[in-house]
């Protein structure tokens, strides 16, 4: 028998006037359009406590559902002794800075060494359980080469406020990179989506394919054939930031999936050669998550939290500097 946690919802004026199943996948996180259909179909919906099984069902403002969401079968991962950089704790969320290198959640052909097992074995387990408890906790991603502040949610009630939050842009998050050339300060837009020849990169477009994406980028610091630079995300696609610098022919320092063909014209200076083989020899990306805004998700109080660049950031950036 399926164990279930319920969801309560009640109809706004903006989410009125909509099918059913509509507004049920706008504010439950992970699951599909057909997935939601079968939930309201077997009746694990409920409108003013009587079961509603017609996925068509034209919603209106001020009604109260009730969503039953089955909790999936427990993938089980140990945990394991890795230290953890925490930056607060309390019973509903942990926030921590995660180091470069770090793999968020086991996968096929790397089941140990991840944050979630550190997580399991820190919380003794303690985590929400909401995405196919394949990964506990895991409210938002970085990359593996990608350092700085994570939020994760110990319960399922933080979890969808958390989820929730990310999904209207109201969390903020700003992060520093190290990257090829010079950039202007400016507002990077598209779309992406996943790249057609590479399924491991992701592409940005203006003709509307994939997911709308927008970054804020400010120039700190040059160096030359390298900058400093600020990236504000408005919103927060898969490879967003990296993907957005590539399309400007300032790719990341360290990145290994893009820009690379961009890189070999900055070393053709023999005045800037030192500072070229330095950048070049970065054993992972340049970018570093320094800031993340956001409301509780019981208390609603807002918390901004922000963190150094690490060590190796500095030793890059002494480095540009003597040379």
């Amino acid at each position: 028998m399926n164990d279930f946690y319920n969801v309560k919802l009640r109809i706004n004026k903006q989410l009125s006037l909509q099918r059913l199943d509509k507004v049920l996948v706008s504010k439950i996180e992970g699951y599909s359009r057909s997935q939601i259909k079968t939930l309201i179909l077997n009746g694990n919906v409920s409108l003013n406590e009587e079961e509603i099984k017609d996925p068509s069902y034209i919603t209106k403002e001020n009604e109260n559902y009730s969503i039953n969401i089955i909790l999936r079968k427990e993938k089980k991962h140990p945990g394991e002794n890795i230290d953890l950089n925490i930056i607060y704790e309390d019973e509903d969320i942990l926030v921590i800075n995660k180091p470069p290198n770090l793999v968020m959640h086991p996968a096929p052909g790397n089941e140990n060494g991840t944050l979630v097992n550190a997580l399991m074995h820190y919380t003794n387990n303690q985590l929400s359980n909401l995405d196919d408890n394949s990964r506990p906790g895991i409210v938002h991603r970085l990359d593996k080469d990608t350092s700085g502040i994570l939020v994760v949610a110990k319960n399922n009630r933080a979890h969808l406020n958390l989820a929730e939050q990310f999904k209207e842009h109201s969390i903020s998050r700003k992060y520093k990179a190290i990257v090829w050339g010079v950039p202007d300060s400016q507002s990077i837009e598209g779309y992406i989506e996943r790249n057609r020849k590479n399924r491991k990169k992701m592409s940005l477009n203006n003709k509307g394919f994939g997911k709308y994406s927008k970054t804020d980028i400010k120039l700190e610091k040059t160096f030359g054939i390298a900058s400093i630079i600020d990236c504000y995300l408005h919103t927060g696609r898969t490879h967003q930031i990296r993907v957005h610098l590539t399309s400007k022919n300032s790719p990341i320092i360290g990145d290994k999936v893009y820009g690379k063909s961009k890189i070999n014209q900055f070393g053709r200076d023999k005045n800037t050669f030192n500072k070229f083989m330095i950048l070049k020899n970065f054993n992972r990306q340049a970018l570093h998550a320094y800031h993340l805004g956001l409301d509780h998700p019981i208390s609603k109080k807002r918390m901004n939290f922000n963190i150094e660049i690490p060590e190796d950031f500095k030793n890059l950036i002494e480095l540009l500097l003597k040379y």
